[in-house]
């Protein structure tokens, strides 16, 4: 399997994940930009990466991983989503819907737009989420 996935992967970063990892990563600079926006260069920057190499990674809710409310998790996060929402979450998820439609024309592309769906909805509110391994 992790062949396989390091095959997926390297074919998802040359038709577009490189892209899309880009467009996380500048998203994650224009944050560092205000002291406040910090935590959510960071979540990009973490996201970027695995924007670059999907397939073998998932992403969770941080308080469904650790049985316990953190400040991403509680109302403050909350209120991040929002903001995040407003200013690049609907910009990155219209990225990658667009690049979901793309991948899907083919059949060989539908394991492409399939990630580009997952991170699209990851992109909407991704604070208070953490990216793990799959088994």
């Amino acid at each position: 399997m992790a062949v396989l996935r390091l095959i997926f992967n390297i074919a998802w970063f040359v038709l577009g994940g490189f892209v899309m990892g880009l467009a996380w990563w500048v998203a994650g600079l224009l944050c560092y930009i205000s002291i406040i926006g910090i935590p959510f260069g960071r979540a990009c920057f973490v996201i970027g990466e695995m924007t670059f190499w999907p397939f073998g990674q998932d992403h969770m809710n941080r308080q469904s991983l650790t049985g316990r409310e953190d400040i991403g998790t509680g109302a403050f996060g909350t209120l991040g989503n929002i903001i995040w929402f407003l200013l690049f979450g609907i910009w990155l998820a219209i990225g990658h819907i667009t690049h979901a439609l793309a991948c899907f024309v083919t059949i060989i592309g539908i394991p492409f737009g399939i990630q580009h769906l997952k991170l699209a909805i990851l992109s909407l509110t991704p604070i208070g989420q953490t990216v793990v391994a799959k088994a």
